[in-house]
């Protein structure tokens, strides 16, 4: 392990409080590192999380939830931190997002990738790639159909055996990580050059 990269053994998965911080931002770059898990079909699939964004609800011109809208679709954002908030992006792709705080502060935080390392025949034949390296899996899009999400998943408890994030103890040095503007929310205007995205370089945990 190099660059500020350590792990322990034990892992575990992160309890129901660790989702319900107030600060989003921190939120999304500490779950860099962590694993996320999937039991589907009986499959256990998952990997390192590289990639996360945040939306800051109400206030956030980028967020489902800005200016408090409330429809069928992110009615799920008001909901207790600690469950997921899938929706279909260009009718195609499922992306996986984490809601935050408490109920009624819609925060939650876009998985955009995970490198690849349970499961990875199981995640070869979902996506129809050979690959085992991180093409499998290094877009939000992409690593759902990996892992086996998809909005059927909408509003899954993060605490039981079907999707969780576990912390395997892997902690990331600022040096490891980049943060910048997140990505395709133009529309967000001067909310779109927020630092919310957070990417880790992960080689440096492979070695």
């Amino acid at each position: 392990m190099v660059s500020g990269i350590s792990s322990k053994m034990n892992p575990g998965k992160l309890p129901i409080y660790y989702y319900q911080q107030a600060d989003v931002v921190a939120l999304a770059r500490s779950l860099l590192g962590k694993f996320l898990m999937t039991n589907i079909g009986g499959v256990l699939t998952g990997g390192i999380i590289t990639e996360t964004e945040a939306y800051e609800g109400v206030t956030d011109k980028a967020s489902h939830a800005y200016n408090g809208l409330r429809s069928k679709r992110t009615e799920t954002m008001y909901r207790e931190g600690g469950i997921s908030y899938i929706y279909l992006c260009y009718g195609m792709h499922h992306l996986f997002n984490i809601v935050t705080n408490i109920k009624d502060k819609p925060h939650a935080v876009l998985v955009r990738g995970v490198f690849p390392m349970v499961g990875i025949e199981e995640m070869q034949k979902r996506t129809g790639k050979k690959t085992s390296a991180y093409e499998l899996t290094n877009g939000p899009g992409k690593l759902s159909k990996a892992l086996g999400i998809t909005v059927k998943y909408n509003g899954t408890k993060l605490t039981g055996n079907t999707i969780w994030i576990e912390d395997r103890g892997i902690i990331c040095g600022d040096s490891d990580i980049t943060t910048g503007p997140r990505i395709g929310v133009d529309y967000a205007k001067e909310d779109a050059l927020l630092p919310y995205r957070f990417v880790l370089n992960y080689s440096n945990y492979l070695k």
